[in-house]
């Protein structure tokens, strides 16, 4: 099998340990994952903000890069949704044969990591050891367009070591919504901050959720609220063991 790695434009930016946990934790479980160098935003933030003509160049050279791979595996409930639901629509509006038959090879094949890891690879239990107590927000676009339902739950309930506390409202939206965000600054701020004051009633060390937008923007709100809350990507999770634990580099050089 043939996988790639689309790491996404915020871990390239700033969260750059995720896409390398992804690489630790699929080699650990037997799968050679690939990098294409030439992969770049997956459209999103065009498409959801209405440029969906700007987004075809985007969404062309998503499928160029991603051509002829089995599966293309992403930490991202986020970008998962736009190239499996997103992407058809862009092409479908650019008239272009060649990029409509593109992208429906390369969308069915697009998968959130907790998705490949418990349909495709058939694991739950990826030996991963985080003694922890954890709670978890599940990310609207991985619940709502992609319906991941309990894939990450069960996959931490198999951590060793790992104490999941529920989230109290966990199905709300945390506010973040990418440029909602920014044009709807006081309405995202109010909801993070419902966010945040669910996750400190779970009296959880460590906020987890499947994409790293969601948690900068809860992480953010907790950090200023003196919490003592960090939040962590599920990959970095499920990367660590006892021999190589979260955040420490290992003898290659990849994070777990």
């Amino acid at each position: 099998m043939r996988v790639a790695l689309m790491v996404t434009c915020i871990n390239d930016a700033m969260f750059p340990d995720t896409g390398k946990a992804v690489v630790r934790l699929l080699r650990r479980l037997g799968v050679d994952v690939e990098f294409p160098a030439s992969q770049t935003c997956c459209s999103q933030p065009m498409v959801n903000t209405g440029y969906l003509d700007e987004a075809v160049p985007v969404v062309r050279t998503f499928t160029e890069a991603f051509a002829g791979y089995d599966a293309i595996i992403t930490p991202s409930g986020s970008c998962a949704g736009c190239a499996r639901h997103q992407h058809g629509m862009v092409a479908e509006r650019s008239g272009d044969p060649a990029l409509q038959a593109a992208v429906a090879e390369t969308s069915p094949k697009t998968y959130e990591l907790s998705e490949f890891l418990v349909d495709v690879l058939g694991v739950t239990d990826v030996g991963a050891y985080f003694p922890h107590t954890v709670t978890y927000h599940p990310t609207c676009h991985s619940l709502r367009m992609l319906g991941v339902g309990d894939r990450p739950k069960q996959l931490l309930e198999n951590v060793r070591g790992l104490r999941l506390r529920e989230l109290p409202g966990a199905e709300e939206c945390c506010g973040f919504g990418g440029t909602f965000a920014v044009k709807n600054s006081d309405t995202s701020v109010a909801m993070g901050s419902d966010k945040a004051r669910h996750v400190r009633e779970t009296g959880a060390e460590v906020l987890v959720a499947g994409d790293n937008s969601c948690l900068m923007h809860i992480g953010g709100t907790l950090s200023r609220q003196q919490a003592g809350v960090r939040v962590m990507h599920l990959a970095e999770i499920l990367a660590s063991t006892e021999d190589a634990p979260a955040g420490v580099p290992s003898e290659d050089g990849v994070s777990a």
